[in-house]
C-alpha cells in the first residue's frame, strides 16, 4: 500500500483546533501549527472507508457497542504485545482526558494524594486539582539527556500519603518508553504503599525502531491496583471521534469508575466513534507501519537540523510518540519571552514547555505529525529569526 505523508492537507476552515485555534492560543493565524497532538495525515483507508459506509445509512440513532468492537482491541492487544485481555476486563469511555478525571474521583477521596511525574501532559494536574484532590509530583529527572524516574523521591511521595499515580506511558512530552526494569521497580514502590496506578498508554503503539512498549498491566498480573486507559486516537489520527478504552481486571475498580460515569450521564455511543475505533484496529495495522518510519525520518530531520543549523537547542531524543522535547535553555530567554520568539518573530506555534510543569521551563513541544516540507518550513523560520535577533 502506497500512503503519502507528504501529501499537504488543507484543514484550515474545518473547525481544527489546531489550525483554526492559532489565532485563539497564539494570537496570530500566521504561526505554522506545530503543537496540538493530532496529525496533519490523512487517516488510514479502513477508517474512512468504514466511516463513508456508515454515513450512507441515513438514521443515526442511539448505538451499542457491538461485541466485535471488544475482540478487535482484544485482538489487537494480543498481536501487539502478547497481552490476553479477557473481554470483561473492558470499559469504553469517553476519551482517555474523562478517564483520568473520573479514575481520580473513583479511587480517592477530597484531600488525598495523587502523584504525577512532571513534566508530564497537563490534564494530569488538572483531573486532580479541579477534583479536590492534594496534588503530588515526583518529577522526572533529566541525566546527560534522557529522562529518567526518580525512584528515591517517588517513595517519599508515596510515604507521605498518596493513594494514586497517574502513569504516562510512553511519556508526553518526553518521549520515553519505560523499560521492564523502571516499570517494575515503579510496581514494588506501589504495592509497598498501596497505590491504585492509572496508567495512560494512548501513545503505545507510536514506538521507533527499536523500542518496545510493555504495558504495566501484564507486569502487574491481574489482580494488581493498575487500570490501564488506552485509544485508537493518536495511533491512527482520529482523536475527535473521543472512543477510549479503560482496562481493569479487578471488577471493584471497574465498578467504580462505572459508577463515576453514571453519576455524570457520561457516554459516548456516538455511530461514527464506534465504527471508526473498531476499523482502526481491524484495518489500520498497514497504514501504521507505513507511518511510523515516516515519523522517524521526521525526527531525524529536525535532528539533523538542529545539530547543523540551530546547535543552541537541543533535541531530547524520543523513544515514542510524534512530540518532539527542544531544550531551549542556551537561547538564554525567559519562557515568556522564549513563547514570544518562536510566536512573534519565527511565527512558529509550539506548545511552551512552562504547561507541562515542572522542570518545563526553558523547553517548546514540537509536534512532527506533519508533512516534513511543513517541519522544513517552521525550522527554516526558527533559523531565519535567530539569524536577524543576532
Amino acid at each position: 500500500m502506497s500512503i503519502d505523508f507528504d501529501q499537504l492537507i488543507e484543514r484550515n476552515g474545518t473547525a481544527s483546533v489546531k489550525h483554526d485555534g492559532r489565532s485563539r492560543y497564539f494570537g496570530t493565524a500566521e504561526v505554522l501549527p506545530l503543537w496540538v497532538a493530532d496529525m496533519d495525515f490523512a487517516a488510514p483507508e479502513a477508517i474512512t472507508n468504514a466511516l463513508a459506509e456508515r454515513a450512507a445509512h441515513p438514521v443515526y440513532g442511539y448505538t451499542l457497542y457491538p461485541e466485535s468492537i471488544y475482540q478487535a482491541l482484544t485482538d489487537w492487544l494480543k498481536k501487539r504485545y502478547g497481552w490476553k485481555v479477557e473481554r470483561e476486563w473492558l470499559v469504553l469511555a469517553p476519551g482517555v482526558v474523562p478517564t483520568l478525571f473520573a479514575s481520580v474521583l473513583a479511587f480517592t477521596k477530597p484531600d488525598e494524594g495523587v502523584i504525577v511525574q512532571p513534566p508530564v501532559y497537563f490534564p494530569f494536574f488538572s483531573a486532580v486539582t479541579t477534583n479536590g484532590r492534594r496534588l503530588i509530583e515526583n518529577p522526572l529527572l533529566l541525566q546527560n539527556g534522557r529522562y529518567v524516574m526518580d525512584f528515591e523521591h517517588l517513595e517519599h511521595c508515596a510515604a507521605g500519603g498518596a493513594r494514586m499515580l497517574i502513569l504516562c506511558s510512553p511519556h508526553n512530552p518526553v518521549g520515553r518508553v519505560w523499560r521492564e526494569a523502571e516499570l517494575k521497580a515503579l510496581l514494588r514502590i506501589a504495592r509497598r504503599y498501596d497505590l491504585t496506578i492509572l496508567s495512560d498508554e494512548i501513545h503505545a503503539d507510536l514506538l521507533y525502531p527499536g523500542q518496545k512498549h510493555t504495558p504495566l498491566a501484564v507486569l502487574a498480573g491481574d489482580a494488581a491496583k493498575v487500570i490501564t486507559a488506552v485509544a485508537p486516537s493518536k495511533t491512527f489520527n482520529i482523536p475527535g471521534l473521543g472512543l477510549s478504552c479503560i482496562i481493569a481486571a479487578e471488577p471493584l475498580q471497574r465498578a467504580a469508575i462505572r459508577r463515576v460515569f453514571d453519576s455524570l450521564h457520561m457516554a459516548n455511543f456516538n455511530p461514527f466513534s464506534i465504527v471508526a475505533f473498531e476499523a482502526a484496529y481491524r484495518g489500520g495495522e498497514v497504514w501504521l507501519d507505513s507511518l511510523m518510519p515516516y515519523l522517524a525520518a521526521n525526527r531525524d530531520f529536525v535532528s539533523d537540523y538542529l545539530t547543523r543549523h540551530l546547535p543552541f537547542i537541543h533535541l531530547i531524543q524520543p523513544e515514542g510518540t510524534y512530540l518532539l522535547w527542544l531544550d531551549c535553555r542556551e537561547m538564554a530567554m525567559t519562557d515568556q519571552a522564549l513563547h514570544q520568539f518562536f510566536v512573534q518573530h519565527a511565527k512558529v506555534g509550539m506548545n511552551p514547555g512552562t504547561v507541562f510543569g515542572q522542570g518545563g521551563s526553558g523547553f517548546m513541544r514540537l509536534n512532527i505529525a506533519s508533512p516534513r516540507s511543513v517541519l522544513a518550513c517552521a525550522l527554516e523560520r526558527i533559523s531565519l529569526a535567530c539569524a536577524k535577533s543576532v
